[in-house]
Parts: C-alpha cells; structure tokens; sequence
C-alpha cells in the first residue's frame, strides 16, 4: 500500500478478548471522516483470527494482554511471519513498550484517543512511522537518549542495509519480510528524532550510527564499493 496515498480502506482484525474494546474500536473507526479503516475479523485466539479473514488484513490490532497472559514473545513472530501490528494494551510500562517496539510494532495505549488510534493503524498499514504521546514517552525515558539503544534486530537490518543490499534482500537474508525490514530502519530513525537527531537519509543514519559507535565503518566497506544509488 502506498505511504503517501490510500487508494482503498485499510483492513484491520482486532484481536482482544473483551467484547466492550472491540466495540469500542469499531465506533472509532466508523467514526473516523475519511473512512480509512476497516475491520474485517475480530476474536480473542491470535490463531484463530490468523486462519480466518484476519490472516490477510492489512494490519493486526493486538492486546497485549490475552486471558491473563501477556504475549509480548508472540508479537515478535507476528511481525517475523510480515505482519504489520499494533498492541493497543493497557500496560503501558517503558519495558512493555520498548519491547514492542524492538519486536517490530506499534504501541498503542487503550486510553489515547479515536485520532491516534486511526492515525496508527493507517501508519503502520504504509509502513511509515507514527509516534503517539506513549511511545514519545518511552522513547525519551530510556536509559540512552542522547546514544538511542537499538535492538539487536535493528543494528542487524541496518548493516545489511547499509552494506548495498535491497531492503527485500534484507529480508530475505534474516528470514524476514520486507515490511519487517522498513519498520526497523524506521524504527531507528524514529528513535534518532525523539532525541532530537533526526536521520532522514540514508547517509545521515549511516553518519548517526558510526558517529555513536552503533556501526564500525569497516562493517560498511561493501556499501561504499556497490552503493551506486543510495536510497533515502
């Protein structure tokens, strides 16, 4: 789907085990003017809804918590498997956040509002970055944030990247999606901008991560020989 035009809804499955919250997304999204988003499975078991309609949605719309149980190792297959999800939890600690967000998703917490909720499923359904109040939060109180701590899977994704490989060889090179691959690389670029060093292009993240020790330069030498034309 393209990041900068919508040419059709957004498909969501919501997958929450109070009915109360599910019907209180769908009166979100219905209530959202263009009509963006639309929600074409719902249900408490990930499985289940995967096997059914929600298994092609554009993006999955996650509680963190199912039936007592948080299921933050789940989100990582999830987004591993090329699924582009939410969490829309109300466990919104730093380290429940952080975690999300090194998995690959959005975080979303249940008491921000009809906008933001909206605004972050069509985000994450074109792959391009959109941060709420409560992942500005987490963001700016981790334990780094002038040096922003990336995730091993970040740090991976960029030195493939950096070294000339497409992000669809990215991918395919650590079993991933290519969506997967885009959340990550703007993942860290998100967290460069919360602290106010904003990375835009491709050689401005480069600069960024040799500048804060994140990459050696002798991981790149194969990037500057096949670099021919840098994406941005």
């Amino acid at each position: 789907m393209d990041a900068n035009q919508l040419d059709r809804q957004v498909t969501v499955a919501v997958i929450e085990d109070h009915e109360v919250v599910i019907d209180g997304v769908r009166a979100w999204v219905d209530r959202d003017p263009g009509r963006r988003v639309r929600i074409v499975a719902s249900g408490a078991d990930v499985d289940e809804v995967l096997a059914g309609p929600g298994g092609a949605a554009d993006v999955l719309l996650v509680d963190l918590n199912l039936r007592g149980t948080l299921i933050v190792d789940r989100i990582a297959s999830l987004t591993g498997a090329g699924h582009r999800v939410v969490v829309f939890s109300a466990h919104s600690e730093s380290e429940n956040v952080l975690a999300v967000l090194d998995a690959g998703a959005e975080f979303l917490e249940k008491d921000e509002s009809r906008e933001h909720c909206v605004e972050t499923i069509v985000a994450a359904a074109t792959d391009r970055p959109y941060v709420t109040p409560t992942t500005a939060g987490a963001m700016i109180a981790d334990t780094r944030p002038v040096r922003p701590a990336l995730s091993k899977q970040e740090l991976a994704v960029l030195k493939h990247w950096f070294q000339g490989m497409s992000k669809a060889s990215v991918g395919a090179r650590m079993g991933i999606s290519e969506a997967t691959v885009r959340q990550y690389i703007d993942r860290a670029r998100t967290k460069y901008a919360a602290v106010g060093r904003r990375a835009s292009t491709k050689d401005a993240l480069l600069a960024r991560a040799i500048q804060d020790g994140l990459i050696r330069p002798d991981d790149i030498t194969e990037y500057r020989s096949m670099a021919n034309r840098p994406e941005s």
